[in-house]
C-alpha cells in the first residue's frame, strides 16, 4: 500500500490539489467537499499523489449516482502507475468506509479540461471503471460497481 492516510486541511495535499482542473479556490485551506470524506496522499522518490473519496448523503446529491462513493479528486504527479494508485486507492477506502455502497464509485471527468486523449478517463479505465453516462453539465461518467473493486486494506497509519 502507498497511501496514507491524511485530511482535509494537509499542505503537501493542497499543493496537489491547487494544481488539479476541479480545484474551486487555488490556496484556500481545505480542498475536500464538506461531508463524509477519504483523503490519501503518496509521496515516493519519483513523485506525490493525492486522492479523495468523497460520500455524499444522497438526498443531496444532483446526479444519477446517489449514493455511491465519488471519487472527487486524483492528481499523481509521478508518484506511480495511475491505474495502480487508483486501484489502492478504491482498496484503502473500502477498508476505510466498509461495505460499498450498490452503486459503488463514480468519478467524473471534464473532457474539455483534461489532455486530449482517445479515451478521457483512461487510468480509470485501466483501473476497472466503466464508462456510464454523463452528469446534465456534460461530464463523462466512469463507475467501478462492488463486484469489480479490489480486496480491503487499510492505509499507512490508518488504525480502526
Amino acid at each position: 500500500m502507498i497511501w496514507s492516510r491524511s485530511d482535509r486541511f494537509d499542505p503537501k495535499a493542497r499543493d496537489l490539489a491547487d494544481r488539479h482542473y476541479n480545484r474551486q479556490k487555488p490556496g484556500t485551506d481545505q480542498f475536500v467537499p464538506t461531508g463524509r470524506c477519504l483523503v490519501l496522499f503518496a509521496s515516493t522518490d519519483t513523485g506525490r499523489a493525492f486522492w479523495v473519496t468523497s460520500w455524499p448523503f444522497a438526498e443531496y446529491v444532483k446526479h444519477a449516482w446517489p449514493g455511491a462513493w465519488v471519487c472527487s479528486a486524483f492528481r499523481n504527479e509521478g508518484a506511480g502507475l495511475s491505474s495502480e494508485l487508483i486501484q489502492q486507492a478504491v482498496s484503502a477506502t473500502r477498508a476505510y468506509m466498509g461495505v460499498p455502497p450498490p452503486l459503488g464509485m463514480v468519478t467524473f471527468v471534464n473532457k474539455s479540461k483534461v489532455r486530449w486523449k482517445r479515451d478521457f478517463g483512461y487510468c480509470y479505465r485501466m483501473a476497472g471503471f466503466e464508462p456510464c453516462g454523463e452528469t446534465k453539465g456534460g461530464l463523462l461518467a466512469l463507475q467501478l460497481l462492488p463486484a469489480q473493486m479490489p480486496a480491503p486494506e487499510l492505509p499507512k497509519g490508518c488504525l480502526l
